[in-house]
């Protein structure tokens, strides 16, 4: 893995929405694989303060929230997720 994160993509999106990673005021919002059935539960989630964090829990397991402008943010399976990394450090 080269690069720094630029994007991380959701794979297959809903239709007529580009979905973006959902960020908070504690940054972007994953969901913790040890929980189980319970990782959607807000008090549970984790948080990542960049894309670089956040890639990395997800090569981990975790699920990341995301959503779209008028639609509310839903929960995404790492294997359902692209990287995107610039090339050899810069951004694309």
């Amino acid at each position: 893995m080269r690069g720094r994160v630029i994007k991380i993509e959701r794979i297959c999106s809903r239709a007529g929405v580009i979905e973006e990673p959902a960020i908070t005021s504690k940054g972007y919002q994953l969901a913790d694989p040890a929980h189980g059935k319970n990782k959607h539960h807000a008090e549970l989630a984790v948080y990542a303060n960049t894309l670089d964090d956040a890639a990395n829990l997800i090569a981990k397991g975790f699920s990341l929230w995301m959503g779209a402008k008028g639609k509310r943010a839903s929960l995404i399976a790492p294997k359902s997720l692209r990287i995107v990394r610039g090339q050899d450090g810069f951004a694309a």
